[in-house]
C-alpha cells in the first residue's frame, strides 16, 4: 500500500491514481511514480501558449508515497504533466527517467533515456527491473515542434508482467511499432482523454476512447489502466467515455478505470 514500508519484491503489479497522469507503480519490489502533478487547482501557460486549468486536486500529497525508487516522466515541458510541486518532488527522488532534452533541462538525477535505448534497474531482491524509452507523439504529425519531445516506458523483467506506459501519444502508428517489439503486453497504462487545445485545429494531443480501444487490440493487452483523463479542463472525455468505448467493443472486461485515490492489482 502506498504509504506503507517499501513494498517487498513480488510479480503482481499495483496501479494507485493519483489524478491526471500521476499514478504510483509496485512492480517487482520497486515503486515509481508517473508524470508527478500534485499542485492545487489552477491556471498554467504552457510553453506554447496555450492556457492549462487544473480542476480538481491530487488524491495524494509527495508526503503521501513513501519511498521512491524512480520517476518515470513523459516530459517536462508542459505544466499539466510536471508542475510545480512536481519539481520539487524530483529533488527528492534518487532516479528520474526521461527525454534527452527534459534531462538537459532538469537537475538533479535526471536520466536521459533515447527512444528504444534502456536502463536496468536493481530490484531490493535480486534481478532487475528493465526500462525502456518508447517513442510517443503528442499530437498530430510533425507537432514535436510545438508540443516537444515526449517519452512512453515499457517496464520488462522475466517474471514479472509486462508493463507499459504511454505518456502523451496521439498516435496509433507509434502503438504498432511499440506493438511489434513487445505484445503481448499485461498492462498499459494509457494517457488517454482525448486532450485538445486551440493548436493543431483541435486535433487529439492524448488518445480518445476509441483510440485507446484500437491501442488495446494492437498491444494485445490483458489489461488497460487509463490515466490523464481528469482532473484538467482540456481533456474532452472522461470515464464514461472510456467505459462505453470499451462496452462497444466487447472489451470491458480488460479495462480497469481508478478514480483519483483507488488502487488496483490488474
Amino acid at each position: 500500500m502506498v504509504g506503507s514500508p517499501h513494498a517487498s519484491s513480488t510479480s503482481a503489479l499495483t496501479i494507485r491514481a493519483v489524478g491526471g497522469p500521476t499514478a504510483v507503480l509496485e512492480l517487482g519490489g520497486l515503486r515509481m511514480v508517473t508524470d508527478p502533478t500534485f499542485d492545487e487547482p489552477g491556471e498554467y501557460r504552457s510553453p506554447s501558449g496555450a492556457l492549462l486549468t487544473k480542476t480538481a486536486p491530487a488524491a495524494l500529497a509527495p508526503a503521501d508515497l513513501g519511498q521512491v525508487d524512480a520517476v518515470l516522466l513523459s516530459h517536462d515541458q508542459h505544466q499539466d504533466n510536471l508542475d510545480n510541486s512536481g519539481r520539487a518532488f524530483l529533488q527528492r527522488v534518487p532516479l528520474t527517467v526521461t527525454t534527452p532534452s527534459g534531462a538537459a533541462r532538469l537537475s538533479g538525477a535526471a536520466h536521459s533515456l533515447a527512444p528504444w535505448a534502456y536502463l536496468d534497474l536493481p530490484r531490493p531482491s535480486g534481478g532487475n527491473l528493465r526500462i525502456t524509452a518508447l517513442p510517443a507523439q503528442h499530437g498530430p504529425e510533425g507537432c514535436e515542434a510545438v508540443t516537444g519531445e515526449v517519452a512512453g516506458f515499457m517496464l520488462t523483467a522475466a517474471d514479472l508482467p509486462t508493463v507499459y506506459v504511454s505518456g502523451d501519444n496521439a498516435s496509433l502508428d507509434v502503438v504498432r511499432h511499440i506493438a511489434d517489439r513487445f505484445a503481448p503486453v499485461d498492462t498499459a497504462v494509457l494517457f488517454a482523454g482525448a486532450a485538445r487545445t486551440r493548436f493543431f485545429d483541435g486535433a487529439l494531443l492524448t488518445l480518445d476512447s476509441a483510440g485507446a480501444v484500437e491501442a488495446a487490440k494492437l498491444l494485445r493487452a490483458r489489461r488497460i489502466v487509463p490515466v490523464h483523463f481528469n482532473s484538467w479542463q482540456h481533456f474532452t472525455e472522461g470515464g464514461d467515455a472510456l467505459r462505453e468505448a470499451f462496452e462497444r467493443a466487447g472489451l470491458a472486461d480488460r479495462l480497469v478505470l481508478l478514480q483519483p485515490g483507488e488502487s488496483a492489482t490488474p
